[in-house]
This record gives C-alpha cells, sequence and structure tokens, in this order.
C-alpha cells in the first residue's frame, strides 16, 4: 500500500475512532473522553489530509 493511500485510510480510521469517543463521552457526561474524542478526530482529519498532499506530490 502506497505511502498516501495508507495516511488516508489510518486518517478515516482515527476520525472514526475519535467520534464514537465523542459520542461516549457525551452520554456518560466524561468530558476528558469527549474531548480525547475531539482531538483524535482532528489528528485523523490532519493525518488523512497529509496523505491527499502525498498524492499529489506524488510520494
Amino acid at each position: 500500500m502506497k505511502s498516501s493511500q495508507r495516511d488516508k485510510t489510518e486518517g478515516r480510521l482515527h476520525e472514526a475512532k475519535g467520534k464514537i469517543k465523542e459520542v461516549v463521552g457525551n452520554a456518560v457526561g466524561n468530558r476528558d473522553l469527549e474531548a480525547d474524542g475531539k482531538n483524535e478526530q482532528l489528528a485523523g482529519k490532519v493525518q488523512k489530509k497529509i496523505g491527499e498532499i502525498k498524492k499529489v506530490v506524488g510520494k
């Protein structure tokens, strides 16, 4: 698997895990878990963008 595709896939995975953490944290009233989920979603979006940039650059 190319580096760019791997980054995009891992980014999507982190976004999904982050969304789950955010929803669960909100449901149980755990603000730390909710914030952790939001942070993981953001990290996933960044990683996905890096994959897109690598594809354009050709790495």
